[in-house]
C-alpha cells in the first residue's frame, strides 16, 4: 500500500498553533483517531489541501462554508474512525490518486499521473479517467453521509481567461460524471480557480504537469456530524 498522509491541527501550551502531522499507512492511523479528541474549532489546512498556499485572500469563504468547522472531542474521534475507513477504502481501488486526510476531511488529487486526467486543452472524460471514476462513485455510494467537494485548476500556459473557463469544464465534467453514477446532486459543490491556485512552480514541466489538477474534498454533512455529537454525548 503506498503511503496516505494524514493532516491535522492541535493546540501546543496556551496558543493554537498548525502542526502537520504525517503518518504511514491507512492501517495504521490510531493517533490520527486519537488526536480527534483535541482538534479545535480552527480549520483550514483542508481549504490549503485543495486550493493551494492561498488561503488568506478574502475569496475563499464560500469553500470555507462549504468545508465547515473542524469538529473535535468524541465526535471528532468518530467522524475521525468514518473518515478513515473511507480514505482508506479510495486508495486500495484507487493507488494512483493522492490520498489525504485533513482535519476532518479527505482530499484527493488527481493529475496526468493519476488516475483521472484530461488531454490538453479537453475536458471530456476519456476512458482511463471513467475507470478510475467509476471506482470512486462506488466508493461514495457507500458513504451517502459526506459531501463532496470538486475543485479544478490549470498551469499557466494559455491566457488567464481561458484557463479559468477550462478549470471549470473540467470539474464540472468531473461532478457531472460522478452524478450520472447515481450520487445525489445535493452532495455535489463546483469550484474553479484557472491557474489562480498553483501548488508547484509552473516554470517548470513537471510543476505545470502537477497544477493541472482536479481536486476533490469529502467531508462530513450535516447528519454525520449530528450523530457523531449524539453518540458521543450518550457515552
Amino acid at each position: 500500500m503506498k503511503l496516505l498522509k494524514y493532516k491535522t491541527h492541535f493546540a501546543i501550551t496556551l496558543s493554537l498553533c498548525l502542526v502537520l502531522m504525517t503518518s504511514c499507512k491507512a492501517v495504521d492511523n490510531a493517533n490520527n483517531k486519537q488526536k480527534g479528541g483535541v482538534i479545535g474549532a480552527a480549520g483550514g489546512a483542508l481549504l490549503g489541501a485543495i486550493i493551494g498556499n492561498n488561503v488568506g485572500d478574502g475569496n475563499n469563504s464560500e469553500l470555507g462554508a462549504v468545508i465547515g468547522g473542524v469538529v473535535g472531542g468524541g465526535a471528532g474521534v468518530l467522524i475521525g474512525n468514518k473518515m478513515d475507513k473511507q480514505a482508506q477504502e479510495i486508495e486500495e481501488e484507487i493507488p494512483g490518486a493522492t490520498v489525504e486526510r485533513v482535519d476532518n476531511g479527505i482530499v484527493l488529487t488527481f493529475d496526468e499521473q493519476s488516475g483521472v486526467y484530461f488531454d490538453t486543452e479537453k475536458y471530456n472524460i476519456n476512458a482511463k479517467s471513467q475507470e478510475t471514476l467509476n471506482k470512486l462513485a462506488a466508493v461514495f455510494s457507500e458513504y451517502p453521509e459526506t459531501n463532496i467537494l470538486v475543485v479544478g485548476h490549470t498551469d499557466s500556459s494559455g491566457n488567464d481567461a481561458y484557463n479559468m473557463t477550462l478549470s471549470k469544464n473540467r470539474a464540472q465534467a468531473v461532478t457531472n460524471y460522478l452524478m450520472g453514477k447515481g450520487l445525489s446532486s445535493g452532495r455535489f459543490t463546483t469550484e474553479w480557480f484557472g491557474e489562480e491556485k498553483p501548488m508547484y512552480d509552473n516554470a517548470t514541466a513537471e510543476g505545470r504537469s502537477k497544477n493541472r489538477r482536479v481536486n476533490i474534498a469529502i467531508v462530513p454533512n450535516e447528519t454525520m456530524v449530528q450523530q457523531a455529537q449524539q453518540e458521543a454525548g450518550s457515552n
